[in-house]
């Protein structure tokens, strides 16, 4: 099996998952026993390599170590995009010679396109090597259709309300709407764009490096990664932001030291989502115009999407809201997404007073406000989700009684 035994989602007796059973992947926590070398068509394992065999420090309980496979994840990702990067912009370019330029939705379109070609492949490539489905990285699950829907409604929604907040402070003012030709057209370039932005950046952070990290991550491994981006930041005057990562990181060392010495269940995964969510902050701080409090919103709203990969099973829901919440903040109302101005967007909006409160150049991810929203958006999230799973859970806790 591929998956660990979650007595809220799966049977306990060891046997196959019945179809038609409610299911939703889960990944085995650190240190729980998976046996290495299955054989997914036979259902038979082989045992992992002792200490001593030299097998022992590539294989583990789960197969390939988690550390081997997170690096040729990123050694595999950025060769393959690069290369179809490459090949992309000069057939697009041949083709429309215009129009390409940075903070385009063209050029959006082709460099996030360049990037979810090459994380597909990637995924194609690793899911053979581990011996795992292509879905098995939380892509799987029930009704990822409607998920993808609410989690786009979602983000839209949250985003509105925050930028609802700022009008009434008169921290953001509205100039006249975009009335270039093609303005409906770029309404669907830009959603394809960040379409494309919200399955790479989900597919990286909350499918991969969620799941593959929570077979293979403890406290102390996470202590460390976490400390290494920090000391990254210290070190580095170039990181734009760097505060946010440092309160992400202080903000979970007491949880995740307290599920790590009180051995609770899965809390493999919760030790990902810490390290998940802080690396997802910390690769913002590249960005001009970040400031402490975005940066800790970036990371802060990555850990909301690894509560909404827990209660519904798969990245859909994150994936629809990070596509909604990008495009109504770029091209709906025209704001700044984390210091980057979009060309060709509905609305014009400039920042006004404190930059505390306005964003500044960040937009409205650097107000304070974005923090009350985005614990509004995980309530929300517990509302739509939580009591279903809870509901699954007893239903088959239930179920396994009576078998």
């Amino acid at each position: 099996m591929k998956y660990s035994v979650d007595p809220m989602t799966a049977p306990t007796n060891g046997e196959r998952h019945d179809p038609a059973r409610p299911f939703s992947p889960t990944v085995p926590d650190a240190g729980a026993a998976l046996p290495a070398g299955n054989d997914p068509a036979a259902g038979k394992h082989a045992p992992p390599p002792q200490q001593g065999d030299p097998r022992w420090l590539i294989l583990g309980p789960h197969g390939l170590r988690a550390g081997w496979s997170i690096l040729l994840f990123v050694v595999l990702l950025y060769f393959f995009a690069n290369v179809i990067g490459t090949i992309l912009s000069s057939v697009v370019r041949g083709f429309f010679p215009v129009g390409l330029e940075g903070g385009t939705a063209g050029s959006s379109i082709v460099s996030e396109g360049a990037w979810v070609l090459a994380l597909a492949l990637t995924l194609a490539i690793l899911s053979r090597l581990e011996l795992r489905r292509f879905v098995d990285y939380y892509l799987a699950g029930p009704a990822v259709g409607a998920r993808f829907l609410a989690g786009l409604v979602s983000g839209f929604a949250a985003l509105s309300v925050l930028v609802g907040l700022l009008m009434w402070g008169g921290w953001i003012h509205f100039g006249p709407a975009n009335h270039e030709s093609g303005v409906l057209l770029y309404a669907g370039l830009w959603a394809i764009g960040f379409l494309f932005v919200g399955l790479t950046e989900e597919g990286c952070f909350r499918c991969y490096l969620q799941f593959t990290l929570a077979r293979g991550v403890n406290f102390w491994w996470a202590v460390a990664v976490v400390g290494g981006m920090c000391l990254w930041d210290i070190t580095h005057s170039s990181s734009h932001g760097a505060g946010g990562v440092y309160a992400m990181a202080g903000l979970g060392v007491l949880p995740c030291l307290y599920l790590q010495l009180h051995k609770a269940p899965r809390s493999g995964f919760w030790q990902a989502a810490w390290v998940s969510s802080t690396l997802f902050g910390f690769i913002h701080t590249g960005n001009n115009g970040e400031t402490w409090i975005g940066i800790f919103a970036a990371a802060a709203i990555g850990f909301v999407f690894c509560v909404s990969v827990r209660l519904t099973g798969s990245a859909w829901w994150a994936i629809g809201c990070h596509t909604g919440w990008d495009w109504a903040e770029t091209y709906f109302y025209g704001t700044a997404d984390s210091g980057f101005v979009a060309h060709g967007h509905l609305f014009t909006t400039t920042p006004a007073g404190s930059v505390l409160w306005s964003g500044g150049s960040d937009g409205p991810e650097g107000s304070l406000l974005v923090l009350p929203v985005i614990l509004l958006l995980l309530c929300a999230l517990l509302v739509m989700y939580g009591r279903k799973r809870q509901a699954q859970g007893s239903a088959a806790l239930a179920e396994t009684v009576a078998d």
